[in-house]
């Protein structure tokens, strides 16, 4: 669950009347403290934040206050209280997880009065006592100590307050910051015509050749291209331009779109060789919103969606199918049961599917493309038929039904990699176990064979979460994309931990070759049962700046018949997606990481920065910025909001300061370009 604020309306006062209590004791699991807020789950009293006893490095309490870090619980004490006591530490819970490390802190009237210094798991609890004489307001504060929340169990372990008299003492969330409602930043688009999307296409040569023009603009709009090489033509009233190039080469055309209002151009570049997926793919995919409910209906109808929402304007252009397109070993959905191939051993779909290459004909005649979901195992996830054995004439079928994208999920290959494989490629492998680095590579480099022998272009996204260091190898078996983590939720907790745990893979970023920490929880989703993501508006607002600066492939995870404006505008901010296509390829790291602060940086094909402030805190964070040459930046330099696309500043390196307010959980993406 993600951060949440329990109180009765937003911010009013949670109370409990300690009147008839000890003059002398007043323990903190007494009072409400629903109004804590924290970082993951829920508050507990006398239980840790997984419900387990209270237990600290071994040893066992009966009362306290069991949370995750990042933790905050405001008390009214109103002088009454003489002093606090308590025993803090990191649950036993997490079981010795490395990950686990916080810092608590007893704030008094906006002052420190005590900090613990970092505690990790399996420390033994440390003893806090504070003088309160004549504290008002206390804050019981839990900080994750710098490097994220995983793991932060937290415990409050026989917290009391010493007092003089009967008091009344209250919890309170005034001091909170009241829940956010969605806001829009993104401008809407001009009527008049503006091209958008990627600056650079990638195909083989003899590859069936499908782009879509995006631009954004009043309809009715023509369409022009200058320069289009041989082999290639323009439909002038939709964009789409098809064909087929033969041979290798480089080709700079201009774009161009005219509407009643005007018109506009823009320099393309189609490159013709051995690599793909130049810039991280965009699209939809059905697993976040229909799990094993997927249909052909349903993608069709998610296709529509994606043009009559305007996303295809924007870039968007992948739709597709995850699980449950096969037939299912054991499922009692009559849908999902008949042969898992014909009698030449080809895969057969279920009967939701009647008709994949008139699906996939429907997509490409919308200027779209379509992709494919399979194992390298006998079973998918879900436990439908995959590809093992059957590598090479899983690939032919894909391309004959006329499929641009594979997903290509490890599930059940890990039964598989225990023992001595025949492979075709005539490459010796025992797969000892599941992480094996030979083991996990080995299914990968077939299908990557397989896939590259067809007339097709087809990206090949490899799904197994980040085993040996796919980053390092992934390129190397024809791979586009490749997973660098297990499957996320609409949490923050998963989301921000994903997202700012990127760097170790990013240098291996580049055109054709992305960093993928999965799909986008935006909008509806629910795996079957959709519900709005539980992402508040600036975490979502973070979640696209980042994937966006990290390079990563954009699949949106939502039903996309149930758009809302808010989730429209993150969706559709030409600029900030920009960052994502930008034809450098450069993914962001984190160049300063202070407390709650993360900045990154990402250089972009034009020489200037994209730079993301990031706060990982659950109050708003104000900074000055003025290291300007961790960016490697110098003389004057034009500040550009990104998600309001306006010019904000013109600062001087050498001596100015950049003020910066950043949301809780939220993000300032901003653009330097140096000053003409």
């Amino acid at each position: 669950m993600h951060s949440r604020l329990f109180s009765a309306l937003g911010c009013a006062l949670a109370l409990f009347a300690a009147k008839n209590i000890s003059a002398e004791t007043v323990w903190l699991d007494q009072l409400d403290l629903r109004s804590a807020m924290q970082g993951y789950g829920e508050p507990h009293k006398n239980r840790s934040v997984e419900g387990n006893p209270l237990t600290i490095g071994g040893k066992v309490f009966k009362r306290g206050f069991g949370t995750h870090a990042e933790s905050i619980l405001h008390i009214n004490l109103g002088g009454g209280a003489q002093k606090f006591t308590a025993s803090v530490g990191v649950d036993d819970d997490v079981m010795g997880n490395a990950a686990s490390s916080v810092e608590f802190f007893v704030i008094g009237d906006g002052k420190t009065l005590w900090h613990s210094g970092v505690l990790r798991a399996g420390n033994a609890p440390k003893d806090c006592a504070v003088d309160l004489s004549g504290v008002k307001e206390l804050v019981l504060k839990v900080g994750d100590a710098g490097d994220g929340i995983d793991w932060d169990h937290a415990d409050w372990a026989d917290a009391k307050f010493e007092t003089a008299a009967a008091t009344t003492f209250a919890t309170s969330g005034e001091a909170l910051p009241p829940p956010i409602a969605p806001y829009i930043l993104t401008p809407a688009a001009p009527a008049t015509p503006r091209i958008n999307g990627a600056n650079v296409f990638g195909v083989r040569p003899g590859s069936p050749f499908l782009f879509t023009i995006a631009a954004t603009g009043d309809r009715p709009m023509t369409f022009s291209v200058k320069n289009l090489p041989a082999g290639l033509t323009l439909d002038p009233t939709t964009g789409h331009i098809t064909g087929l190039l033969k041979d290798k080469g480089n080709f700079t055309v201009v774009l161009g779109t005219k509407n009643a209002l005007g018109s506009a151009e823009k320099k393309f570049r189609i490159v013709c060789g051995d690599q793909i997926a130049l810039t991280p793919q965009m699209g939809w995919n059905s697993w976040n919103c229909f799990a094993g409910a997927v249909s052909q209906d349903r993608v069709q109808r998610a296709a529509d969606a994606l043009v009559k929402s305007g996303l295809i304007n924007h870039g968007w252009t992948y739709i597709n199918i995850d699980d449950y397109w096969e037939n299912h070993r054991d499922s009692k959905d009559p849908t999902l049961r008949g042969p898992f191939r014909d009698a030449e051993g080809f895969i057969v779909p279920n009967s939701r599917f009647p008709d994949m290459k008139g699906l996939a004909d429907y997509v490409h005649g919308l200027g779209l493309k379509i992709g494919l979901y399979s194992s390298p195992g006998p079973w998918t996830c879900g436990g439908c038929a995959a590809s093992y054995q059957h590598e090479e004439q899983d690939a032919q079928t894909y391309a004959e039904w006329g499929f641009d994208y594979l997903k290509y999920d490890w599930c059940s290959y890990g039964s598989v990699a225990s023992g001595k494989i025949t492979n075709v490629l005539n490459i010796p492998l025992w797969g000892k176990t599941a992480t094996n680095d030979e083991g996990a590579i080995y299914p990968y480099r077939l299908m990557g064979k397989f896939l590259r022998d067809q007339h097709r272009d087809i990206v090949f996204s490899l799904c197994q979460y980040g085993m040996a260091d796919v980053w390092k190898w992934g390129g190397s078996v024809q791979g586009n994309s490749w997973r660098t983590t297990g499957d996320i939720t609409d949490t923050w907790k998963s989301m921000s931990g994903i997202g700012f745990k990127q760097d170790a893979a990013a240098p291996f970023a580049k055109p054709g070759n992305w960093n993928d920490p999965d799909m986008l929880i935006v909008g509806e989703v629910g795996w079957g049962h959709t519900h709005p993501t539980r992402l508040t508006p600036d975490e979502q607002y973070t979640h696209i700046s980042l994937w966006c600066l990290l390079a990563a492939p954009l699949l949106i995870g939502c039903d996309m018949e149930k758009f809302d404006d808010f989730t429209l505008s993150l969706l559709s901010n030409d600029e900030v997606l920009a960052v994502d296509q930008d034809e450098l390829g450069q993914e962001a790291t984190c160049i300063i990481k202070d407390g709650n602060l993360r900045i990154y940086e990402r250089a972009l094909a034009n020489g200037s920065r994209a730079v993301g402030f990031f706060n990982l805190g659950i109050a708003p964070q104000k900074l000055a910025f003025a290291d300007f040459a961790k960016l490697n930046l110098a003389g004057k330099q034009v500040v550009r909001d990104l998600w309001r696309q306006q010019d904000v500043a013109t600062v001087d390196t050498a001596k100015d300061s950049l003020p910066l307010t950043i949301p809780a959980h939220g993000v300032v993406l901003y653009k330097l370009t140096a000053a003409k």
